[in-house]
């Protein structure tokens, strides 16, 4: 008896190993599949402005970075006894507008640098709604809780946003032509913004990443694809017992089990074994012996710092 409808999937053409280095941008989903490969010891660099829902505001830190368009005092405002930028996440603000600067620009940097040389880019969109402050128009990327009538709710068409991607990898390929894009929609529920709202953003993001994916499709090599970790949520794992308490969020067993796809997916063989072994020292790691002092536990180190010395021999890179 089969209980379950389940998506099938073909291993991807450009897959993900040791050598790759990847770039994750977008919702607060992205930041749990690049937990997961940080956890593994990939090289990542995830939401270097923090967490970001539209896409506007993920073309707008490509565009800026790629362009080297850096940011000015003239970009901060104060609020709440802090900077801030419509930019940026709140985890980048701060009492000094000297601070937010540096940040800003550091990570701008960095997000220039890896675009040019990120084997893989994997952007993950959470919503098509967007705010515009009233005052300049401007869509911001984060509201930082100044008033809600200071803004105006917008959402964004799947033209509008089929353009804003198509203009994100336009810039993209300006620096790197070989980068693989592998777009993916958020199961998280924007709910704050309403259940046929929230259903309406989730289908204007769909309708327009596959229109982009299409569109690519013809390519000799193509190389933008799509991965279905909204549509596991919403049918392989269509149960509230895989969502936490707030019946928003995917909980732990979800994650898991969307990760597990996407690597099935997206994670090489040769990769999945190096994957084994270092899982076996990040536990290693995370143990705490009842008496450190033991021969027994003594043992166990040194079992653990040849199985370090082990890999590290064949990826110098890594770091535990």
């Amino acid at each position: 008896m089969n209980l379950q409808t389940q998506i099938s999937f073909r291993k991807a053409d450009k897959q993900i190993d040791y050598a790759s280095e990847l770039m994750l941008l977008g919702s607060c989903f992205s930041e749990h599949i690049g937990a997961k490969l940080d956890y593994f010891k990939f090289r990542t660099l995830q939401n270097p402005f923090g967490i970001f829902f539209h896409p506007l505001a993920i073309e707008n830190l490509i565009t800026r970075a790629i362009q080297k368009r850096g940011y000015t005092p003239e970009d901060l405002f104060y609020h709440n006894e802090r900077w801030h930028c419509f930019d940026a996440h709140s985890n980048t603000s701060n009492v000094s507008n000297e601070k937010v600067l540096e940040g800003l620009n550091g990570q701008l940097r960095k997000t220039e640098q890896l675009l040019s040389k990120a084997s893989h880019i994997i952007i993950t969109l959470g919503t098509g709604w967007t705010y515009q402050k009233r005052e300049t128009g401007v869509t911001v990327a984060n509201c930082h809780k100044i008033p809600q009538k200071e803004f105006k709710k917008q959402l964004l068409t799947v033209d509008e946003i089929t353009a804003s991607l198509q203009r994100a990898i336009q810039q993209i390929r300006t620096v790197n032509k070989n980068a693989q894009l592998v777009f993916t929609i958020s199961p998280v529920r924007h709910l704050k913004d309403g259940f046929v709202e929230n259903q309406r953003s989730k289908a204007h993001l769909i309708a327009a990443v596959h229109d982009i994916v299409n569109a690519y499709a013809d390519e000799e090599k193509s190389r933008v694809a799509y991965f279905e970790s909204y549509e596991l949520m919403m049918d392989e794992l269509r149960d509230y017992r895989f969502y936490k308490a707030d019946m928003i969020h995917p909980n732990t067993l979800a994650i898991d089990y969307i990760w597990e796809k996407f690597s099935e997916v997206w994670v090489s063989d040769d990769a999945q074994v190096t994957m084994k072994l270092v899982e076996e020292i990040q536990r290693g790691l995370e143990h705490r012996p009842f008496n450190p002092n033991s021969e027994q536990h003594q043992k166990f180190l040194e079992s653990l710092k040849e199985k370090i010395s082990y890999i590290k021999k064949e990826h110098p890179a890594m770091t535990f």
